[in-house]
C-alpha cells in the first residue's frame, strides 16, 4: 500500500472514532431529556413502507417539579420519513397540567427552553419554552417550531395554575423568575 493510501486510511479511522464519540456523547445528552411514548396512531397507510402517524409522548418539566406536559405530534411515513429525509410539518398540540406538588428546581427566564426536537435532518426544530403569568400565578407553556430562515406561526399553548397539593402553601412563579 503507498503511503498516500496509509494516510488516507489512517485520516479515515481518526474521523471514524471522533464522529463515534461525538454521536455518543449526543446520545446520552438527549436520552436524558427524552419524552416518554405514549402510543402512535396510524394516519395515512403506505404500502411496503411505515404509514404516517400521530404520536403522544409525555414530557415531566426539567426545572419544575410536579409538572408533566403531553404533546402530539405528526410523524412521516414512507421511506424518506423512515430515513429522517423528510420534514415535519408543524402542527403540534400540547396540555400541560399539575401532576403533584410543584417545586421550582432553581430560577428561571420567560421563554426559557423546556425541551427542543429535530423536526427536519438539518434546521427544523420543535421547541416547548416555559413562562410565568405572576400576577395569576400560573406557568404558561407554548410549543412552537422555527427553522433558520423562517419558522411557523403555528403553536399552542398549555397553561398550569399553580394550586395546593395536600396542604403544602403553594409556591409563587414570581419568585424564581429570573430578571
Amino acid at each position: 500500500m503507498s503511503a498516500l493510501g496509509k494516510s488516507v486510511l489512517k485520516m479515515v479511522g481518526t474521523v471514524t472514532v471522533a464522529l463515534g464519540v461525538t454521536l455518543s456523547m449526543l446520545g446520552t445528552a438527549a436520552q436524558a431529556q427524552d419524552p416518554d411514548l405514549i402510543f402512535k396512531k396510524s394516519t395515512v397507510w403506505k404500502f411496503l413502507s411505515p404509514d404516517h402517524k400521530l404520536a403522544t409522548y409525555a414530557l415531566d418539566d426539567p426545572e419544575v417539579e410536579g409538572v408533566a406536559c403531553h404533546f402530539t405530534v405528526p410523524e412521516k411515513g414512507g421511506f424518506s420519513g423512515w430515513l429522517g429525509l423528510e420534514e415535519e410539518t408543524s402542527d403540534v398540540s400540547l396540555a400541560c397540567r399539575q401532576v403533584g406538588p410543584i417545586k421550582f428546581k432553581s430560577k428561571f427566564e420567560q421563554g426559557d427552553e423546556v425541551y427542543r426536537q429535530s423536526r427536519s435532518l438539518f434546521f427544523k426544530k420543535m421547541r416547548i419554552v416555559r413562562g410565568c403569568d405572576a400576577k395569576r400565578n400560573v406557568l404558561v407553556y407554548l410549543v412552537y417550531s422555527d427553522k433558520l430562515v423562517e419558522g411557523s406561526p403555528k403553536n399552542s399553548t398549555s397553561t398550569v395554575p399553580i394550586m395546593p397539593w395536600g396542604d403544602q402553601v403553594p409556591e409563587k412563579c414570581a419568585d424564581y423568575l429570573d430578571d
